[in-house]
């Protein structure tokens, strides 16, 4: 073995040793400040203290004990409050992903009103909302006319099984569903007849 070969596996046995001190010297300060210092506590990005809070202190946020707080326009899970919903099917329409599914019966009169007074005169047959296609771009939100649907702050909802994050609004059964639709056939048969009547 050469003597610059024997220098250079020296070398490198130093500079490992030194290195290796460096970082177990580091860490041995993080975890003095750790062990001295208040322990981080959930605050918002906007908080005035945010980045003097996280430059000492403990780092591990015990989650799910501990969340970081979200913002108010944040845009995760979404989320529809179905006595509001005129089932317009705007939010269908825009959605670039197609991500929601509506279908809608009608009904000969009116069914009821939202919490804004807007009448209601559509039943909601079928409404899913597929979070696995959402690309989270809140325009089906921004479209509701009576803004029943929202974006929530529920941002952990992963699952292995991605049909378990198709979520169905609806709570109209099968049997309502049918019921609903030959009220509607009938009573527009019903007005045909009278119209054709009228006109004989």
């Amino acid at each position: 073995m050469s003597k610059g070969s024997i220098h250079t596996y020296f070398s490198n046995i130093k500079e490992a040793v030194s290195t290796s001190l460096g970082g177990a010297a580091l860490t041995w300060q993080h975890f003095i400040k750790a062990m001295t210092k208040e322990s981080r506590k959930p605050v918002h990005t906007s908080h005035e203290d945010y980045f003097k809070k996280y430059d000492e202190g403990i780092f591990t946020l015990q989650y799910p004990k501990e969340k970081f707080p979200v913002p108010d326009n944040g845009r995760y899970k979404l989320d529809i409050v179905m006595d509001d919903c005129i089932v317009c099917d705007k939010c269908a329409k825009i959605c670039p992903v197609d991500c929601i599914d509506i279908e809608a019966i009608k009904s000969t009169e009116v069914i009821g009103h939202t919490s804004d007074g807007t009448a209601k005169r559509l039943y909601p047959a079928v409404f899913d909302i597929d979070m696995a296609k959402c690309l989270y771009c809140g325009l089906c939100t921004a479209v509701c006319p009576t803004e029943c649907l929202t974006m929530t702050k529920e941002y952990d909802y992963s699952t292995f099984n991605l049909n378990e994050l198709k979520f169905e609004f609806s709570e109209m059964s099968e049997e309502e569903v049918e019921e609903k639709k030959k009220a509607y056939e009938e009573a527009q048969a019903n007005k045909m007849k009278k119209h054709l009547a009228s006109n004989s």
